[in-house]
């Protein structure tokens, strides 16, 4: 089974400011809960580009899961695609996108994303997955919203749908 997490949200930076801050590596421990004690194991410094890898552990009920992703797709400054190489999905695929506006940068994201386990992950999504991620994505946002100025939400929440 496939779902998408979807979510938008405008940040009163520019553009070129908004993507200086995702184009950076060092901003990824910022932007992840501290429950998940992300830590990225690539020697820095990271220069994120076209098939740049890298690799990172989370803490997921204690335990530590190494994952690794590689973009696919670096189109500055509108979209870049991160995909899962090695970790705890089946398929994880993240698109973000970003657009000016007048009040600032329409960020979306777009996560297509697997579990394993057949049936026993669709169960593991709706107990537990599907909670965390949206928990995830909305610290992430408001670390977002704080570091580049918030101005409003386009999707109130971040939203998974079955696909």
């Amino acid at each position: 089974m496939t779902y998408e997490l979807t979510d938008a949200f405008i940040v009163k930076a520019d553009l070129q400011q908004t993507w200086s801050f995702f184009a950076t590596a060092d901003n990824l421990p910022a932007i992840t809960p501290p429950w998940l004690r992300f830590t990225v194991t690539t020697p820095g410094p990271i220069h994120i580009q076209q098939d740049t890898h890298i690799a990172y552990t989370i803490r997921w009920a204690g335990l530590p899961i190494h994952w690794r992703t590689r973009i696919i797709d670096w189109t500055p400054p509108r979209q870049f695609i991160d995909l899962q190489l090695n970790g705890p999905y089946t398929l994880w695929h993240h698109q973000h996108t970003f657009e000016p506006v007048a009040d600032g940068t329409l960020c979306r994201d777009r996560v297509l994303y697997k579990i394993p386990f057949g049936i026993l992950g669709q169960m593991m999504n709706g107990l537990v997955v599907r909670k965390q991620l949206t928990d995830i994505f909305e610290f992430r946002r408001k670390v977002i919203a704080e570091r580049l100025g918030w101005v409003q939400a386009v999707q109130q929440e971040v939203e998974i749908r079955k696909v």
